[in-house]
């Protein structure tokens, strides 16, 4: 099926080439019926209201309640979720993710006075009622609740704060409204005739071989911004506005450590990173000088910066053969891990290949009662698709263990761990692949493909922290975000991370105002920690025994059980050092020097 040509409606992809969702509901008959029980049971939330504080017993029974509704209402979504993304224009998909949301929603509603009811029990009270053994199962899930506490307004504040949260959303709306829809990046001719440019496609432009061609593109497509630069500034720096305001109203010192507060993690965290990838700029001035000299260039521009350096190597690699590239690969990590994922991957984890209508890239979705299912378009001709797998099947794994080692309310980990596990098996596997590579133009494909990701990873998402750090400081010293200050911090920063051999143009400054992840303030650095921690880990447990690896699954085990930076100290890794984001700037600079001697030979 992977080599058609001719892509397939759903109906006629073969069913072992599909996921199996029948952990979750056997069919959509089943799945309609348990949504009839879940707006049976909404009903009865009301009836648990000025109870919780009256005794552990009778908190324990609406946490038991709470839990229940908690299971049906994470099988509803996830069934009903990934049935619409096996053909996103199935009505019968759609329909089903529109009931499972108006039902969700008024559950919500129902349920919104219980977090401000248990934060109002009195200290004493709450302390020994975390002391009865009912209430065992939820002590984790109450401690980080209560940690909110000092941050909680009076119910008046609180209900005007809720009427504005849809309103504090229109920046970010309005943004991908202009940017994807209103604007028009009109089309260019191309060697393969006229092709529209667009957000889409704008990194097809950028990888053609064709420089004038990238020049072009890149002049049209930022002519965009350009014209409409004031209005970019006004929403962005309403975003940042947002961020401010809300920090302030409920108490935090800055709209970073609110940010910061439910991960509990501590703002020197944040700061380590951006001090050392700062501290370690010289191996990316290094492979930008290396790229100037192996594209033959007299100068490097900045739309010169994602063309390959490799041409993508001709492989043709079957599923079955990637899972066995992908098993090898993580053998280090025992039988149990390996055998675990192989059986799912060979199985019916997977939906595989691309069909009509089907949601494009790539996901895993892991829940208590499912399987950690994983999405993926997969290609025999991609070897890119094979790490997908790798990085797909981490994040899959640790819903595995997680969902097997903790109970229902504190299983889920957060965004912060959550691109370890995956980041660190794509490691293991270009280790793995690196070192068998047969040929010269395999070796350099892959070398410089993981010297790319790294540094989009590490070296781009540090960049773009230390961005949404100077303007919310920026804006909460008083200093208006006009277009011309927000493009002057982005340039300067721009200029420090590509270094001298970097010729910008007079637009370039302009990406600093075209960044979606901008709108949703202080998320991308979980990016740059998450792969130093992954590349830190996998030294540790390559290079030790079964203690390591033991440290590593404890880490995978953990779930919400602790706070990411206390869990990934169980892994053997102290994301509150700059140690692991040192380490990870000297590995991209060891694949710089790999690359280097490659492209010399």
């Amino acid at each position: 099926m992977a080599n058609e040509s001719r892509i397939p409606s759903r109906s006629e992809v073969k069913p072992q080439d599909t996921w199996d969702l029948s952990k979750l509901y056997p069919n959509d008959g089943a799945w309609a019926k348990s949504l009839e029980e879940y707006e049976t049971l909404t009903g009865r939330i009301p009836g648990f209201r000025g109870t919780l504080g009256k005794s552990a017993e009778t908190l324990a029974d609406y946490l038991d309640f709470s839990r229940d509704l908690g299971l049906l209402e994470e099988r509803l979504g996830a069934y009903s979720s990934l049935r619409q993304t096996e053909d996103e224009g199935d009505n019968a998909a759609q329909t089903m993710s529109g009931r499972f949301v108006m039902a969700e929603a008024k559950s919500l509603a129902a349920a919104s006075w219980d977090t401000p009811e248990i934060q109002a029990i009195p200290e004493a009270d709450m302390r020994a009622f975390l002391q009865h053994p009912r209430i065992a199962d939820y002590s984790i899930y109450l401690k980080k609740l209560l940690r909110y506490k000092p941050y909680i307004l009076s119910e008046r504040e609180e209900r005007i704060i809720a009427l504005h949260a849809e309103g504090e959303n229109v920046p970010s709306e309005t943004f991908s409204v202009l940017t994807n829809v209103d604007f028009d990046f009109g089309e260019l001719d191309t060697p393969e005739g006229r092709r529209p440019l667009s957000q889409s496609l704008w990194s097809v432009f950028m990888e053609h071989p064709d420089r004038e061609l990238r020049r072009l593109a890149y002049q049209q497509f930022y002519q965009q911004f350009e014209t409409h630069k004031t209005t970019l500034a006004a929403l962005y720096s309403g975003s940042v506005k947002n961020d401010v305001i809300h920090a302030r109203v409920r108490g935090y010192p800055s709209a970073l450590a609110e940010a910061l507060f439910p991960d509990n993690v501590p703002q020197s965290v944040y700061d380590n990173l951006v001090s050392t990838v700062n501290a370690n700029l010289a191996p990316l001035h290094r492979y930008y000088g290396l790229r100037k000299k192996a594209l033959k260039l007299d100068e490097l521009r900045h739309y010169d910066v994602y063309v390959p350096l490799a041409p993508r190597a001709a492989t043709r690699t079957t599923w079955d053969e990637a899972v066995n590239l992908v098993a090898a690969a993580l053998e280090p990590l025992g039988s149990e891990y390996v055998d675990t994922l192989r059986s799912g991957l060979l199985g019916r984890w997977a939906d595989r290949y691309e069909n009509k209508g089907k949601r494009s890239g790539a996901f895993s979705s892991g829940s208590y009662t499912g399987d950690p299912y994983i999405l993926i378009n997969y290609k025999e001709d991609s070897i890119r698709d094979i790490f997908t797998m790798a990085h797909e099947g981490g994040h899959s794994m640790h819903s595995w263990y997680s969902a097997a080692s903790n109970p229902f309310m504190h299983y889920g980990y957060t965004i912060f761990e959550a691109e370890v596990a995956s980041t660190f098996n794509e490691e293991l596997l270009f280790r793995q692949l690196n070192k068998t590579a047969d040929s010269r133009e395999l070796r350099l494909y892959l070398l410089s493909k993981r010297a790319d990701d790294i540094l989009a990873t590490l070296y781009r998402q540090t960049m773009f922290a230390e961005f949404e750090k100077r303007t919310h400081e920026l804006e909460e010293s008083g200093d208006p975000l006009t277009a011309e200050l927000l493009r002057s911090e982005y340039r300067a920063l721009q200029e420090k991370y590509f270094g001298p051999e970097m010729v910008f143009e007079p637009e370039s400054d302009l990406e600093g105002l075209r960044i979606p992840h901008f709108y949703n303030a202080f998320y991308v650095y979980k990016y740059a920690t998450g792969i130093s921690a992954a590349l830190a880990l996998a030294d540790r447990v390559l290079g030790g025994g079964a203690k390591e690896r033991e440290d590593y699954f404890a880490f995978l085990k953990s779930g919400g059980s602790r706070f990411p930076i206390d869990s990934l100290k169980l892994a053997g890794v102290d994301m509150s050092s700059p140690a692991p984001v040192e380490k990870a700037c000297q590995a991209f600079g060891r694949i710089v020097d790999e690359l280097e001697g490659l492209l010399k030979g």
